[in-house]
């Protein structure tokens, strides 16, 4: 399966790329992966092709993804993109400059998305449609959410990108004959930190604590299952509250921001826009807290991404739920496990930092299920990916498989790119009623 599917990445792509690799422990998932990131660039769809390749670029610029950014730059040169748009945000049409406002909100702070920003790109002399907008907000997501994979997974550049090199070691890129199984065998591409990091990377510097082992995860995943007691909806706000405002506590000193690098600074606009907490959302509360259960993916942004932008619906919601429903029942090296809790801790967490609540679910098993180092890991892959080092890395999940933490990582790029479509949609329909 993940062989087939390796093959046909080859085909559409001319190269098996490192992002592909390393999905490929997870053949389900890789196949709605590839078939959407195929559909929203390639498929049928309002924007021009050269557009949507540079819509990537500028989003893979707000974390400072050089990875994504090289590989969309040769895309946009394949589609005959003009060649002096890569000189930077300043030689791109007003239309593609009018979209960046949107770009570095939904990238850092979705929820200061409102419909006047919607409003603003439909009017003027380079209006946009509203299917363009939903088509560019659908790639900005993808590619700030992907970023994160990236970089929570450490992939490096490509062997023809400076800087590039092999993941480890040229044997562990299997020759197209060989067998699936030994994809990606080693450790996956994870880089050590860029040049451009200012000292010790910030998850590193935490106290080291105590890991919580597999067994005992399980030991309270199971308690949690046989506990009946239900919290009233008023509890159930606290506990979210309670985890929001911890989730403070595990932000990085923001202070000396790394240096935008020279090749990218210029796809990069007010770099110093970064994410701030929700739960910090200045003192005038007027941001409230987005209520799953007001607008959510399943009732409301389905329907409305699929009438703007034909059939992306589909495919995006089978790439959530493939990540979301994700499971071989193991953990560590124990089979037969019910993993549901854990993933479900894991997907509410992150939308937790977006200021997104689910009224159903007791926040209390975050941080009965999640320890903290997994929570620093997480909030960073999720908010400043570009500061996720090997080390990070490697100091979670101990006892977990190389695929397990690459299957957190597709959480943490699902959860997130659902987030920042959530408060987008919402802003749309808005603007629309």
């Amino acid at each position: 399966n993940t062989h087939m599917l390796f093959i046909d990445a080859f085909l559409q792509n001319n190269r098996l790329d490192h992002v592909t690799q390393v999905m490929g422990y997870h053949p389900t998932y890789l196949d709605i992966f590839l078939r959407t990131q195929n559909f929203i660039l390639r498929g049928d769809g309002p924007l021009p092709y050269d557009y949507r390749h540079f819509i990537a670029i500028m989003a893979a610029g707000r974390h400072q993804c050089s990875y994504l950014i090289n590989l969309q730059k040769q895309e946009f040169l394949l589609q005959g993109g003009d060649h002096t748009w890569l000189k930077g945000l300043s030689r791109i049409p007003q239309k593609l400059r009018d979209l960046y406002d949107i770009n570095k909100i939904l990238a850092h702070r979705p929820w200061l998305l409102n419909k006047s920003h919607i409003e603003k790109l439909t009017k003027g002399k380079d209006s946009w449609s509203l299917a363009e907008v939903v088509h560019a907000i659908v790639i900005l997501a993808h590619f700030h959410a992907l970023s994160s994979f990236v970089f929570g997974c450490g992939v490096n550049e490509e062997l023809d990108q400076d800087g590039g090199h092999h993941n480890g070691s040229t044997d562990s890129i299997p020759p197209l004959g060989s067998s699936p199984r030994s994809v990606p065998s080693p450790t996956p591409p994870v880089s050590t930190a860029p040049s451009s990091r200012v000292g010790e990377p910030w998850l590193a510097s935490m106290s080291p604590e105590q890991e919580v082992g597999v067994d005992m995860l399980m030991q309270r995943m199971k308690s949690l299952s046989e506990r009946s007691e239900e919290f009233s909806q008023e509890e159930k706000a606290k506990r979210f509250e309670h985890i929001e405002n911890q989730s403070v506590e595990l932000s990085p000193g923001l202070e000396p921001l790394m240096q935008v690098k020279a090749d990218i600074g210029h796809f990069v606009d007010d770099p110093t826009f970064l994410y701030q907490d929700f739960a910090r959302r200045g003192e005038v509360s007027d941001i409230p807290t987005f209520r799953v259960q007001d607008y959510s993916w399943d009732d409301h942004g389905y329907s409305l991404v699929n009438r703007l932008y034909n059939d992306v619906g589909n495919l995006l919601d089978e790439k959530f739920k493939t990540a979301y429903n994700l499971t071989y029942y193991t953990m560590g090296g124990r089979k037969d496990v019910d993993t549901s809790r854990f993933r479900r801790a894991i997907w509410n967490y992150i939308q937790c930092m977006f200021g997104i609540r689910h009224d159903d679910y007791d926040y209390g098993e975050v941080n009965q299920l999640l320890e903290r180092s997994l929570k620093a890991f997480i909030k960073s892959a999720c908010c400043f990916p570009e500061r996720v080092t090997k080390k990070d890395y490697d100091r979670v999940l101990r006892e977990f498989k190389h695929s397990e933490k690459v299957h957190v990582s597709l959480m943490v790029l699902e959860a997130r790119m659902q987030a920042e479509l959530l408060y987008a949609l919402r802003a749309i329909m808005r603007y629309m009623t």
